[in-house]
């Protein structure tokens, strides 16, 4: 029997030494955001600005104006919606002075102004989200439909093909989201040093919230690189390893 290469006995290698320390970075990134952001969320600001406040200083600031901003309820549930143009903040970044909640919601802010200014990044990502859900949902059945009907050859291995380039669009989309993310919070310190939001102290706490939430991103973009690899390595080569 032909096992894909990196699956012996059984067992996929790939996924031990490639997809593996990708999904621990993500999980080490998603507790580090959450500690992050509670360890900041006691350090408050002199100047009591809430998130809403600050997030309305951020559209200020640039010129931005007609975005509402709304509470959401849950935990880091804070995002920019552009179909509605509303940023929403949740319970613990709305009415919260902290640090890490100015931090978050000028976040939101500065992607409400990339919108506003046309940034391209963002309004590319919005254009692929469609073709990217798109081929998520359609990679793994082409791949296992060309598996099963390996007989036919050809045909199969174009199934297989198109399955790992469909999945390569998740991956697509998180390249677009790195720059997406990293400059909404470059916009938001901006605002936050120029304005005056934070003391020169208090910035380190938001920047550092805002850092813990950017490797989340670095994780996802590395967990769906290291994802396409190992389709590429396990099904990649197959017409050639059946000749």
């Amino acid at each position: 029997m032909l096992y894909p290469y990196g699956y012996y006995y059984g067992f996929d290698w790939t996924y031990l030494y490639l997809v593996l320390p990708c999904v621990i970075l993500s999980l080490w990134a998603s507790h580090n955001v959450n500690s992050t952001f509670q360890k900041y969320s006691q350090q408050f600001s002199i100047r009591r600005l809430t998130g809403a406040q600050a997030a309305q200083r951020v559209l200020s600031a640039n010129g931005v104006h007609g975005v509402r901003i709304e509470r959401v309820s849950g935990n880091l549930t804070d995002h920019f919606d552009p179909k509605t143009n509303v940023i929403r903040l949740s319970d613990s970044v709305y009415s919260n002075t902290s640090t890490a909640a100015i931090g978050v919601a000028c976040h939101e802010a500065g992607h409400a102004v990339q919108y506003a200014q046309g940034y391209a990044p963002i309004k590319l990502r919005a254009a692929i989200i469609p073709l990217t859900n798109f081929g998520s949902r359609l990679a793994m059945p082409l791949i296992l439909i060309g598996i099963l009907f390996s007989t036919l050859g050809l045909v199969s291995d174009t199934l297989v093909y198109l399955g790992i380039a469909c999945f390569g669009l998740s991956l697509v989309f998180q390249l677009v989201t790195l720059p997406v993310e990293f400059n909404a919070s470059r916009r938001a310190m901006q605002v936050i040093e120029s304005a005056n939001l934070l003391t020169e102290d208090e910035q380190r706490g938001a920047r550092k919230t805002l850092t813990a939430a950017a490797l989340t991103y670095v994780a996802a973009t590395a967990t769906a690189l290291a994802q396409l690899l190992r389709l590429i390595l396990l099904f990649g080569g197959r017409r050639r390893r059946n000749d």
